[in-house]
């Protein structure tokens, strides 16, 4: 059926008759200019795609009445313009894609319908480790380990950019994912198949959000979920609240983007804004760069929104021109953001729209801060940074405590490093990072940095040498900036050279400390710390042997490694004392946002991103030597410890299953509150003494062969056996943290995985008991493909984070979420119970479902299936089945 919309296409211009667009002002409906910008791109995407299929009239209708059916729980589809990869999340993507061509082959299908048909970029920024630093030679040396160990993973991906259309592979050494994206890849506005249209992105990294400070409405989804989009499929999502967030005042001088963004984060946590988008505006707003603004919306995950909207505006224009993307286009982009009523001017309030709630910040109230010690969310002012973390010493073990004997709160080790004695205690930097997008893609907090380590150089001040200093830009913009404003040397001086260009510590790809640190930690059971400019810091997360983590800016990270403790009051204690003998104070060396912004201006032009990005697809000499197969079906190797076509569709047939009750399920774990998906699959390194090591080594690799579990997302075997293999994991089970649960008819303490094979080879379902924001953290697919695999046919929690919740239902685990004010503890479930779940033949969207006990007790719970389209994937066995069945017929 033609779009009934089409009445209100029209050229953008009359000399170009070809090139066209939606004219929304042609609405002649006076809510449109009442709408939040961001439920405005929903709207152009819904009345783009209108065909009464995937996209309905009545659709349209409920955006466009957005004021009313916000609080109706309405269902609506978005077909993003593009989507965005990374290697972790993007190999397993490119496997299934792979697997699901055989599949469709076997069931009389043309292979070939698996093809993207929305374009999809893969940045390849994840597998890169902090193995070397403080050396000249670091990056290359990572580098050429990165493609040593990768090698495999890398020659599939280049055979997916061949195999598949419409998919294209930025290779290793170019940069963070979401900083090309914003410096790069976003075009704000599309010009494509003959129709101008906003951008926007859906990404399998929840930091997608990064690229709503540039205007283009983008979140993070499950893969499985960005593979259906990949394949033409929509998004079906509530229709959300926006939250307005209203920005007023000018920030003080020595604040930075990272203490808004950490203040930010904190305020929306405590507002609660999960499940819904934000909309930023205000007279604030202007006073922000786009890179300040990306910075905010780059922790949207964090603050637990959707998505953390900037609309467009002249700044945002003056950002594309000053990346160096083609002038003429970014007029065309500006001429149709007016047309359409898409273009803001923050400080005409006329132009506010309407808001579920509207928040204040004044930017002006804002102060220097970190997050820490394990959560994102728990902001603390430098200024109370040392009597936080020696309050957190001593409290209860949780999220602000680590449970340390008051008499050993002083206890210190002595160790050497490289012929020389040094001393560790509690609160000792052990780790120092400048890493992740978050902050590397804004050129005040670098050059912040840059100028910070020259004055600290000149002042005679110098980092341990043991400290794991590291220096990970999110381009090559970065660098070219940082040396030539002459601060580079400065920053490796102080130990903070490039170490590679890729998210690294940020995920946990830190490397290995010292021997002797390590020992020394061991030694007096110390709480060490890391100091990093990431968006994450979740226990186990950063390190194994750092149980304390704080992010913070650029500038501070320096700061604190120049200092070797947490424990320090900048404003009474000096940094340290010079040759001289002189004692210098972290305000003689913080330089002053006039300094940086003179510097900024001189330094960040546009020659500078044109030269690095012309040549980002061809720079890479190992990724060009690179030999790929050209088959269209891909040819599995048996012998691979990294790519392996998984199980998921073994014994599928076109005919549906009925969903059967759960009948009798063991509890394999019972969680507390926020286990994130780094406890459920950890990315990072893998335990020489787990169940993943024991398979690896029996397939003939050693330890040093074993790289990490995120490298090994595309190789099932590995991955299943690191499901809920994270160090720090606490099982209601078990009264110690790690790895291992209860075989409950044996009575034996085992391995996760151990536990779930035999309960498998016995027949026996399981289920997974959790509290609040299960799955919170990474948008990680195969957090809940491992469940799956293990035998989990569903999680009873008390909340989920959004993305976890829809990974899935992607993969035919049902979430169950307890009635309001209702949880294990008023339930009186121990988890040692037996559970059956009582499955009707009729499924409805947020239905209650009746469970049994073994003990005779009964309760309900709700089954969240949000929509009609997830029941259908259900029904399907998951999200991936349905794609099959539907490419087959």
């Amino acid at each position: 059926m033609s779009n009934p919309f089409v009445r209100i296409v029209e050229p953008l211009d009359p000399k170009q008759p070809l090139k066209k667009f939606f004219n929304l002002s042609k609405l002649e409906d006076v809510r449109y200019a009442r709408l939040p910008f961001s439920i405005r791109v929903l709207l152009e995407a819904a009345i783009r795609n209108c065909d009464e299929f995937l996209v309905k009239k009545g659709d349209v209708e409920n955006i466009l009445n957005w004021k009313v059916m916000q609080h109706k729980n309405v269902e609506v589809p978005f077909k993003p313009a593009r989507v965005i990869l990374q290697d972790f999340t993007g190999v397993p993507a490119v496997v299934d894609f792979a697997a699901m061509r055989d599949a469709v082959k076997k069931l009389g299908g043309d292979p070939e319908k698996i093809n993207p048909i929305c374009p999809a970029d893969l940045v390849i920024d994840h597998s890169i480790q902090v193995d070397f630093n403080r050396q000249s030679d670091s990056l290359q040396k990572n580098q050429d380990l990165e493609f040593e160990r990768n090698k495999e993973r890398f020659e599939f991906l280049k055979w997916g950019s061949q195999a598949f259309k419409n998919l294209r592979i930025i290779p290793p050494g170019s940069g963070i994912i979401h900083q090309v994206n914003l410096e790069y890849l976003a075009r704000v506005v599309m010009d494509q198949d003959g129709y101008y249209y906003p951008d926007s992105v859906v990404g399998t990294d929840s930091h997608t959000t990064m690229i709503d400070g540039l205007g283009v409405l983008g979140w993070g989804v499950g893969g499985i979920e960005a593979e259906a989009v990949m394949l033409g499929q929509p998004i079906s999502m509530v229709l959300p609240e926006v939250v307005g967030y209203k920005l007023v005042g000018n920030p003080q001088p020595l604040v930075t983007s990272t203490d808004i963004v950490l203040t930010i984060t904190k305020h929306l946590r405590q507002v609660g804004v999960v499940g819904k988008f934000v909309e930023f505006f205000g007279p604030g707003v202007a006073q922000l760069s786009i890179a300040d603004r990306a910075t905010i919306a780059n922790m949207c995950p964090e603050y637990g929104a959707t998505a953390a909207y900037f609309p467009v505006d002249d700044i945002s224009i003056g950002y594309l021109i000053q990346t160096g993307r083609n002038k003429e286009k970014v007029m065309c982009t500006k001429k149709y953001l007016e047309a359409v009523g898409m273009l803001r001017d923050f400080k005409d309030s006329s132009q506010d729209p309407d808001f579920t709630q509207v928040v204040e910040l004044d930017l002006h109230t804002v102060v220097p801060c970190c997050s820490g010690p394990k959560r994102p969310q728990d902001k603390v002012a430098v200024s109370d940074m040392k009597k936080d973390f020696e309050t957190c010493l001593g409290a209860k073990q949780g999220f602000k405590g680590f449970q340390i004997a008051p008499d050993r709160h002083n206890s210190t080790v002595k160790f050497n490093f490289e012929g020389r004695d040094f001393e560790l205690a509690h609160g000792s930097v052990v780790i120092a990072a400048i890493t992740s997008c978050t902050n590397t893609s804004n050129p005040s907090v670098m050059l912040g940095a840059g100028l910070l380590a020259k004055k600290a150089v000149e002042a005679g001040l110098t980092v341990k040498p043991y400290i794991k200093t590291s220096l990970s830009p999110g381009s090559g913009v970065v660098t070219y900036y940082l040396r030539e404003s002459g601060v580079m040397r400065y920053l490796s001086q102080l130990g903070f050279d490039v170490v590679g260009y890729g998210c690294m510590t940020c995920i946990g790809n830190s490397g290995p400390l010292p021997e002797s640190v390590v020992e020394a930690i061991t030694q007096g059971d110390l709480v060490a710390v890391g100091v990093l400019s990431g968006n994450r810091n979740f226990e186990g997360r950063v390190h194994p042997n750092t149980r304390a983590n704080y992010l913070a800016s650029p500038p501070l990270v320096i700061a604190y490694a120049i200092a070797g403790t947490i424990r320090i009051d900048f404003e009474k204690e000096p940094l340290g004392i010079n040759a001289s003998g002189k004692k210098i104070f972290l305000k003689d060396i913080w330089p002053t946002r006039n300094e940086i912004q003179a510097v900024e201006r001189q330094f960040v032009i546009p020659g500078m991103f044109k030269e690095v990005y012309e040549k980002i697809e061809t720079v890479n000499k190992a990724w060009n030597a690179l030999d790929a197969p050209s088959d269209k079906l891909y040819t599995w190797n048996p012998k691979s410890t990294y790519i392996k076509s998984p199980p998921f569709f073994d014994g599928l047939t076109l005919a549906l299953q009925t969903p059967k009750t759960i009948e009798d399920a063991y509890v394999l774990l019972s969680f507390g509150d926020s286990v994130t998906t780094d406890h459920i699959s950890p990315a990072g390194n893998i335990a020489r003494n787990s169940p993943a090591a024991r398979y690896l080594t029996s397939r003939g690799l050693t330890p040093r062969e074993f790289n990490s579990y995120g490298s090994r997302r595309g190789n099932d075997a590995v991955m299943a056996r690191g499901t809920f293999a994270n160090i720090r994991l606490v099982n209601k089970f078990i009264d110690k943290q790690g790895p291992q649960t209860i075989h409950f008819p044996s009575g034996e303490i085992l391995d996760v995985f151990d536990a779930a094979e035999r309960y498998k080879q016995a027949g026996h379902p399981l289920i997974v008991l959790a509290g609040k924001e299960y799955g919170a953290g990474s948008s990680r697919d195969w957090a809940a493909k491992g469940p799956f695999l293990l035998g989990v046919k569903a999680v009873l929690a008390e909340s989920y984070e959004r993305i976890h919740r829809s990974n899935l239902v992607g993969m035919g685990v049902i979430p169950l979420q307890y009635l309001p004010g209702e949880d294990a503890g008023t339930l009186g479930l121990t988890g040692r119970e037996r559970y059956t779940i009582i499955i009707p033949e009729k499924l409805r969207p947020q239905m209650n479902v009746q469970i049994k006990l073994d003990t005779g007790k009964t309760f309900h719970a709700i089954m969240r299936f949000d929509t009609d389209v997830e029941l259908t994937y259900f029904h399907n066995g998951g999200i991936l089945n349905y794609m099959i069945r539907k490419m087959a017929s």
